[in-house]
């Protein structure tokens, strides 16, 4: 009896949600016994932070191909797809296992290639979207359907994430499966006073009202119009103060948006954080705001819910698969920054309320998060789908 041997691929392992989804599955496989996991990534390069280090550390066994880039590069891609190829013709894995766009489709086409008999996706985001140009969209599309076309099983972050690559014609929903991203759920739930030092750390008044983002800051974050919402109603809540965590290429333009807005000092950039820190962070938090324009599922919707911090959020992608408006929190139209503005106030005129709806959603959510039912699920469509592939000739029975 042998161990499944498995592959993950993803772009690059940058501080982010489809990057620490993808670490805690192998990380979980590996605990679970009976796989041979490696993770193969591009390399981590900006100011988003790495997770390369935690890999290394708990024992992951890490391929760096410098080939995989996430800009589109056709000398680079085509040298990253041969890697790819020529990398699984000699490990010869049972299942290749894909993340992100650029790795979802090069290491999709190279494990087909490689005759690999399980591959599976993961659809953390759709590379095709309303913000992209429709040239692009479309060609993002045709390439989706051509990765999918021998693909075993889409594995989708959220119901959106299906209902998006149906209407798109990528896959039949047949062949989809909602497994809802995993996290470290046990920090959340925590009780601690980390959010009194949090605030003593960067200088926020014990009695302020922090309406907080986690988010990289960049396009699509919806930085801009959290700013303009807060513009708003900063007259009416006198106490209430705006806390950026993350980083990224808008930091100055941001900065420079709230001089001009004249809400300077009452706004905190915490920049870059570990993961491991971003328990604490939510806990110095009044009210989460997630005004993205572009999520599959954004992790910190249910890592607020969980914190008892309550939540307001655009209804974009899966988000209304955490946030139910009235139940667990506030769901307002993208870009409608009037009433992004009027579910802040609301939450903040009445925060016990508030705190009620985030504990209905922390009793909804706790065990559907945990990377543990992440890991336990996708392990039962990995035996699902090596039962039904072929065995490699020469290859023993898997155990």
């Amino acid at each position: 009896m042998r161990p499944i041997r498995c592959i993950h691929v993803i772009t690059r392992l940058i501080l982010g949600g489809a990057q620490e989804n993808t670490l805690l599955t192998v990380e979980g496989l590996d605990r679970l016994g009976g796989y041979r996991t490696t993770l193969v990534s591009g390399p981590a390069v900006g100011p988003e932070g790495e997770l390369e280090a935690r890999a290394r550390r708990n024992g992951v066994d890490l391929l760096l191909m410098p080939e995989l880039v996430r800009e589109v590069s056709v000398r680079k891609d085509w040298a990253a797809y041969r890697a790819l190829t020529d990398y699984f013709r000699r490990e010869q894995p049972d299942i290749v296992h894909t993340h992100s766009s650029k790795a979802g489709i090069l290491g999709r086409l190279a494990a087909r290639r490689a005759g690999v008999p399980v591959i599976l996706h993961t659809v953390h985001g759709p590379s095709f979207h309303p913000h992209e140009s429709p040239l692009r969209n479309a060609l993002y599309r045709r390439l989706e359907r051509w990765a999918s076309r021998d693909n075993a099983r889409l594995i989708c972050v959220a119901d959106a994430m299906t209902d998006q690559y149906v209407a798109a014609g990528v896959a039949p929903r047949g062949k989809c499966i909602t497994i809802y991203s995993g996290m470290e759920v046990a920090p959340f739930l925590r009780e601690s006073d980390a959010g009194a030092r949090v605030r003593r750390e960067f200088g926020i008044p014990e009695d302020a009202m922090v309406i907080g983002k986690v988010a990289r800051l960049f396009d699509l974050k919806g930085h801009d119009d959290l700013l303009t919402a807060f513009a708003g109603l900063a007259g009416r809540f006198p106490q209430a103060r705006l806390l950026f965590v993350g980083d990224g290429l808008l930091r100055g333009a941001l900065d420079a948006r709230a001089q001009s807005l004249g809400l300077r000092e009452r706004i905190t950039f915490a920049g870059l954080v570990p993961p491991e820190r971003v328990p604490e962070m939510i806990r110095a938090m009044d009210l989460l705001v997630h005004a993205s324009l572009r999520e599959g599922l954004a992790r910190v919707l249910p890592q607020a819910l969980l914190s008892g911090c309550p939540a307001v959020s655009y209804d974009v992608d899966g988000a209304r698969e955490v946030i139910r408006h009235g139940e667990t929190g506030w769901l307002v139209p993208a870009r409608d920054v009037g009433r992004l503005g009027a579910a802040m106030a609301e939450a903040l005129a009445d925060l016990p309320r508030a705190r009620r709806l985030a504990l209905r959603g922390c009793e909804l959510f706790a065990d559907q998060f945990r990377a543990e039912t992440m890991v336990r699920r996708i392990a039962e469509v990995y035996r699902e789908e090596l039962s039904k592939a072929p065995l490699r000739e020469g290859r023993g029975p898997l155990r």
